[in-house]
């Protein structure tokens, strides 16, 4: 049975809970393994509608920010969903944020109230980063926050078995919304409209402060039914979730490509590769999402220990580009056969690009698909503007229903994103084929210049990919007085693999022109991250023009 069909730019969030839980309400829904949590359609509705109540109990108007800071833990989806039925907007906060990025995002989005746990790392690093901006909190009056760093800040709704001085608990919250009637909640999910913003979220920042993307219902249904569809998701699947929620990765090709779908969600609170294996083991995952470095720790995990991934058929590889040994391994050992690559960014809902179901190894493993039904995309030339031929590199640019609304309150920035046809300017650099499909060559901040020469990381990258003892490569650039720019590699080795900076750049000779043989090898155990998995190249420019010494060479450009 195939869920009906929903109208893009007529249908809510809110609208798609009642969906599932009319038409197929005894299927599964929730489901955690650590939790052993199994909710079917028709819980998982009541369960947000006591959400969306205490929200409104707590005095939450529709379009009224609120902030959410904790991993993949049950409540988080049931405030996803719960603040949809309200009118609520989500706004998500990274896992990995100190007290100053905190109290910017605070600020910044105007959020009324933070839902939050413990922490992630340490059980009360969060709580911590909460005194530090709200010192007064342990004797304050829960719900009656005045809080003089924050002064929008109304509520805290703390997550968790223990409890938070001057905070709400999750069971305070669901008590508020007992004095609120069905008609009071239907009377708002009635207000509801498509084209409202409901989530808000935060790009990495790695340039600048970070802007909060506005997201609209129409945006993040529209993509979510696209990218499902590709992977041809139907309610006879099960979604392993080991990406985080606070990330688009998580939220959206997560949690709401199930809910298009009718497809049950199974997420892992917290990446760790024996709980991922246990999970689609246990729950017959069917479809699995990650980054890259993820798909590698799961198959070495793998090797490790026997598992049941024979339900596997296909989910979402993103976040950078795949290693072909990578992808291979992940069809063949994982059994993930119709396993699909998404390239897009958060401005876009996330998705832009997705490979289908039957397309070929190749295409997975050198591009990243085409467009998403309902998406344009196109290459200029980046100075010029001017549209490109297929073959031809350039920066690849998109438009549709997944544009995002703006910037929260940035103007200026949202119209240096999105110009005045719509369009919006994704500053990767890309090739496309002549059939739609795209290579995604590079950052246009990424590219190395090198005496005049341009240089593209991707393509070193996949060459030194072909040798047997590298696990995974990431290149950069770092100053150089004489030739601008020198080839960076940071290598990780395969386990109890030995191998010299020589016998690398041997390897190189004779296989890739001169200029792009790296001139410095890094042997590195681990690669910065961000909480979504997302490596930082910016970081390891920062950590190799330290190393060296040549910091006054040139600006570290930080994107």
């Amino acid at each position: 049975m195939q869920i009906p069909e929903i109208e893009i730019g007529k249908t809510t969030i809110s609208d798609l809970v009642d969906i599932l839980a009319n038409n197929f309400g005894e299927n599964k829904a929730l489901t955690y393994n650590s939790y052993g949590i199994n909710n079917n359609f028709k819980e998982f509705r009541d369960i947000c509608d006591d959400v969306a109540k205490g929200l409104i109990g707590l005095g939450i108007e529709k379009g009224e920010n609120i902030a959410v800071w904790a991993n993949n833990v049950p409540e988080w989806v049931y405030t996803q969903y719960g603040s949809a039925r309200a009118g609520a907007v989500l706004v998500t906060v990274n896992t990995s944020y100190k007290s100053f990025e905190l109290e910017y995002l605070m600020k910044q989005s105007d959020s009324t109230t933070l839902i939050m746990i413990g922490g992630v790392r340490e059980p009360d690093e969060y709580k911590k980063v909460v005194k530090e901006l709200y010192p007064e909190i342990d004797n304050a009056a829960p719900g009656n926050i005045k809080c003089e760093k924050l002064p929008k800040l109304k509520n805290i709704i703390y997550i968790g078995k223990d409890d938070m001085k001057g905070a709400l608990s999750w069971n305070d919250l669901l008590e508020a919304g007992r004095k609120v009637s069905d008609k009071e909640l239907q009377q708002r999910k009635s207000t509801l409209k498509p084209e409202d913003v409901i989530n808000m979220q935060y790009t990495s920042g790695t340039t600048g402060f970070p802007k909060g993307v506005m997201l609209s219902h129409t945006n993040l249904i529209g993509n979510a039914k696209s990218m499902a569809e590709c992977m041809k998701l139907s309610p006879k699947d099960v979604m392993c979730i080991p990406v985080p929620f606070f990330h688009c990765f998580g939220c959206v090709i997560g949690t709401l490509c199930c809910m298009v779908s009718g497809t049950t969600m199974a997420p892992v609170v917290a990446f760790e590769p024996q709980d991922v294996m246990q999970t689609i083991d246990k729950a017959k995952a069917s479809v699995i999402l990650g980054v890259p470095t993820m798909f590698i720790a799961e198959l070495e995990e793998m090797d490790k220990t026997n598992y049941d991934t024979s339900n596997l058929r296909t989910g979402v590889m993103a976040g950078s580009p795949c290693p072909i040994e990578v992808m291979k391994s992940v069809v063949n050992k994982m059994g993930a056969s119709e396993m699909t690559i998404v390239y897009g960014q958060t401005e876009a809902s996330p998705g832009i690009t997705q490979t289908r179901a039957e397309d070929s190894l190749e295409l997975r493993v050198t591009t990243v698909g085409r467009a998403l039904p309902g998406v344009e995309v196109k290459i200029i030339d980046p100075i010029t503007g001017k549209e490109l031929e297929s073959g031809e590199q350039g920066e690849l640019c998109s438009r549709g229903y997944n544009t995002m609304k703006g910037y929260y309150k940035m103007e200026e920035a949202t119209k240096g994103a999105v110009d005045s046809d719509n369009w919006l300017h994704t500053g990767d650099l890309a090739i496309m084929d002549g059939n739609g499909y795209c290579k995604i060559t590079g950052r246009i901040k990424d590219m190395i210049i090198r005496g005049g020469e341009n240089i593209y990381p991707r393509e070193i990258e996949e060459f030194l990919y072909t040798n047997d003892k590298i696990k995974d490569v990431q290149v950069v650039g770092v100053p150089s007085k004489k030739y601008g720019e020198e080839v960076a590699a940071f290598i990780q080795l395969k386990p109890e693999i030995k191998a010299s900076e020589q016998e690398i750049s041997d390897f190189c000779q004779n296989k890739i022109a001169f200029h792009k043989i790296p001139k410095f090898f890094f042997f590195v155990e681990e690669y910065p991250t961000t909480a979504s998995g997302k490596i930082q190249k910016y970081k390891l420019r920062e950590q190799v023009t330290a190393s060296l010494n040549r910091q006054e060479d040139a600006d570290i450009e930080t994107a």
